[in-house]
C-alpha cells in the first residue's frame, strides 16, 4: 500500500496531491507548488486556514487548461509549535481521512524538507505510520456499505522521498510497524466465534512458517500434565481447548539479551460464574488484545531482523465461559510455580492465565527483562481513564525506558506503585493468595500484585490495557474499536534494547 519513489513529485500519475505546511506568524503558509500558494494565500486572507495543526483544505486544480486538471490537492496544517513525531502521525492520519472522504484511490504525498529538530528520517517515519494507521478499516463481515456512513477505500500511497537512503529505510519501518498495528486491530476485531483459542494457534504457526519463527504449541493435554492450573481452570466452562502459543525471534548476535513478552489471549470473557453485566458484553471479543498485541510485534520483529536481541513472546490463549465444570468461586486452583490460588472471583480469569505463562518463561527462558501486557482490569480506566496505560513494575530502569518510549510513539503510560501493602489484601486464609483483593480498592495495583508473585526476581513491568485497548484517546489515526496500542511501544523499545 505504502511505497517509495524517488522521482520528482511532478512525475506521479496519482489522483491525489498532499502538501503539509507550517504556520506562519504575518503570512500565508508557503507551498513548493505556486498553484496551491496561490490558493493557500486567499484562503489566508478569508482568515480560514492559516496552517493551524489538525486543520486541512481541500483543494482542486483549474479544471480549464493544464494537464492536472481534475487532480485533488489535500494540504494539512503542522501548527507553529515545537514538532514532534505525534503531529506528524496526526497530519498523517488527517490526511488520510480527508482523501478517503473523496473518491480518491492513489495518492502522492511531498514530504517536507525540514520540520524543526526532527531529522528527517524522524520526520519520514511518523509521517508513514500515520498515513498507513488512519487508513485502516475493518469491513470484512459486511455485505452491503452504506455510500453515506462508509469513506472510501485508498489502494496505493506513494512518498516522495528523494534519494536519501536514510529516508528509505525510516519509511520502511513506519510501514512495518503500521502493518504490525493493524495485524493486531484485525485479530482484536474478530467476534468470538470468528477468533478462538484455536485461532491463536492457527496464527501463531502461520507467522513462524511466513517469517522463520520458531513457533510451539502447548494445547490442552500437555497443559495439564505440566501444571498449568490456571489456564486449565479458565477454559473449563468452555468447549474451547486452551493453548498455550510460543513464538521466538532469535537475533544473530551470540550472548544477545533475551526479553520475554506474554500478551493475554483471553479470546472471549463472560465473566464465567461471576457473570458479567449483559450491557457491553459483547466489547469482551477484545479480551485478546494483550495477545494480539505479542503476536503481531513478533510479526514486526520478523520482517526487521534486528540482530542485538532474542524475544520469546508467549500467548497464553483460553475462553471464559459458564458451564457445567467452570470454576466456581472459592475453587482452588494450582498455578505453574506450584503456588495455590483461591478464585473468590471467576470474572477475574486473566491474571491466572498470565500467571501460568510468566511463571513458565521465566524459568524456561531466563529472561533479562519481562513485559506482560492484558486488558486486565476495569479498575485502570478508574484511574486512568482511557488516555494512559497503567504501567506497573518492579524495575525501575525498565519502567522509565517504558515510560519515555511511550513518549515518545503516542502511547503515553502512567506508573502505579506496588507495595507489600497491596500485597496483603491478597492474602487468602486457605490458599497461598486470592486472586482478588479484599475489596475493590486499588484493583489494577492488586492484579498486578498478583502477576508479580510469578516472575521472582527478574526485572519485569506490567501494562494494563484495558482502557486504550479500545476506546483509546481519539487520535486522527486510531479509528473507532480497537487501537492496537502497546504494538509500536513494545516494538520500538525492543529495536533500542541496546
Amino acid at each position: 500500500m505504502l511505497e517509495i519513489s524517488h522521482r520528482p513529485l511532478s512525475e506521479g500519475d496519482e489522483d491525489t496531491t498532499v502538501y503539509f505546511v507550517r504556520e506562519k506568524s504575518r503570512q500565508p503558509p508557503a507551498c513548493p507548488d505556486q498553484e496551491v500558494a496561490d490558493y493557500l494565500r486567499s484562503v489566508w486572507e478569508l482568515d480560514d486556514f492559516k496552517g493551524q495543526a489538525g486543520r486541512s483544505v481541500l483543494y482542486y486544480r483549474n479544471s480549464i487548461g493544464g494537464a492536472k486538471t481534475g487532480e485533488r490537492v489535500i494540504v494539512v496544517g503542522l501548527g507553529k509549535d515545537k514538532p514532534t513525531s505525534e503531529l506528524l502521525r496526526e497530519a498523517g492520519g488527517l490526511a488520510v481521512n480527508v482523501a478517503m472522504g473523496t473518491k480518491a484511490q492513489r495518492f502522492k504525498v511531498a514530504l517536507p524538507e525540514k520540520f524543526g529538530g526532527l531529522s528527517r528520517g524522524d520526520l519520514a517515519r511518523a509521517l508513514s505510520e500515520g498515513l498507513v494507521l488512519g487508513s485502516y478499516r475493518f469491513a470484512k463481515y459486511r455485505n452491503e456499505l452504506d455510500p453515506e456512513q462508509d469513506s472510501g477505500s485508498i489502494k496505493a500511497i506513494t512518498i516522495h522521498a528523494g534519494d536519501d537512503r536514510t529516508v528509505a529505510v525510516a519509511i520502511r519501518q513506519g510501514l512495518v510497524a503500521a502493518q504490525a498495528v493493524n495485524s493486531a486491530r484485525d485479530m482484536i476485531n474478530e467476534p468470538g466465534n470468528k477468533w478462538t483459542p484455536g485461532h491463536f494457534v492457527k496464527a501463531g504457526r502461520q507467522l513462524a512458517e511466513q517469517h522463520g519463527l520458531i513457533c510451539q504449541v502447548f494445547e490442552e493435554d500437555a497443559l495439564k500434565n505440566m501444571g498449568m492450573g490456571g489456564i486449565i481452570g479458565v477454559s473449563q466452562g468452555s468447549s474451547q481447548p486452551p493453548a498455550l502459543v510460543v513464538l521466538k525471534y532469535r537475533g544473530k548476535i551470540a550472548k544477545a539479551p533475551t526479553l520475554l513478552l506474554v500478551g493475554k489471549g483471553l479470546t472471549f470473557d463472560s465473566g464465567g460464574i461471576s457473570l458479567k453485566p449483559g450491557a457491553g458484553m459483547q466489547d469482551m471479543k477484545y479480551d485478546m488484545s494483550g495477545g494480539a498485541v505479542v503476536l503481531a510485534v513478533m510479526q514486526a520483529l520478523a520482517q526487521l531482523q534486528p540482530t542485538g536481541i532474542n524475544v520469546v513472546g508467549l500467548v497464553p490463549a483460553a475462553e471464559n465461559m459458564v458451564g457445567p465444570a467452570a470454576l466456581k468461586p472459592g475453587d482452588i486452583i494450582n498455578q505453574f510455580n506450584g503456588k495455590s490460588v483461591e478464585v473468590v472471583n471467576t470474572d477475574a480469569e486473566g491474571r491466572l492465565i498470565l500467571a501460568d505463562a510468566l511463571a513458565y518463561g521465566v524459568k524456561h527462558y531466563r529472561p533479562d527483562a519481562v513485559i506482560d501486557i492484558a486488558t486486565l482490569t476495569g479498575a485502570v480506566i478508574i484511574a486512568l481513564g482511557h488516555h494512559r496505560t497503567g504501567l506497573m513494575s518492579n524495575d525501575d530502569a525498565l519502567a522509565q525506558r517504558l515510560v519515555a518510549v511511550g513518549d515518545r510513539c503516542g502511547e503515553p503510560l502512567w506508573r502505579l506503585p506496588l507495595g507489600k501493602e497491596y500485597r496483603q489484601q491478597l492474602k487468602s486464609e486457605v490458599a497461598d493468595l486470592k486472586n482478588v483483593g479484599s475489596d475493590r480498592a486499588a484493583g489494577a495495583i492488586t492484579a498486578a500484585c498478583f502477576l508479580q508473585e510469578f516472575v521472582g526476581k527478574t526485572p519485569w513491568a506490567h501494562l494494563d490495557i484495558a482502557g486504550t485497548a479500545w476506546d483509546f484517546t481519539k487520535k486522527s489515526y486510531v479509528p473507532m474499536g480497537p487501537s492496537g496500542v502497546g504494538v509500536r511501544l513494545l516494538l520500538e523499545m525492543l529495536l533500542g534494547w541496546n
